[in-house]
């Protein structure tokens, strides 16, 4: 059982900063593949970012702003949202795959962001 905490959400000005942390447990956290995803209501689930042993991962909507990080000491993963945009408000969940074919089989339980214009 892998349990994530999410944290570093709040309300901050178009063209601000924010950085997201996701604190995961499990013994391997190294091996995880982890991934960012946010929600709107009224929208579908939208990817945002994830990072698989040193490789990231971007959505075309963020690429050049937010920049996905892990720190495998910590078992930590991060999301630093810079340029931020009122359309970037959203609950935002991060997500560990624990082995190949699992797909996104933990999810944190979401950290809201707003960004207002």
């Amino acid at each position: 059982q892998v349990q994530l905490v999410e944290s570093g959400g709040g309300l901050v000005q178009a063209g601000g900063s924010l950085r997201l942390s996701c604190a995961a447990s499990g013994r391997t956290f190294s091996s995880y593949a982890m991934g960012w995803y946010r929600h709107t209501p009224g929208k579908e689930r939208e990817f945002v970012a994830s990072i698989i042993g040193s490789s990231t991962y971007y959505a075309d909507s963020v690429k050049g702003r937010f920049t996905i990080s892990r720190d495998n000491a910590k078992n930590t993963v991060y999301l630093q949202m810079n340029s931020l945009k009122p359309e970037d408000t959203a609950v935002y969940y991060c997500a560990a795959s624990t082995a190949p074919t699992s797909g996104y089989n933990y999810w944190g339980q979401g950290t809201q962001v707003t960004v207002s214009s």
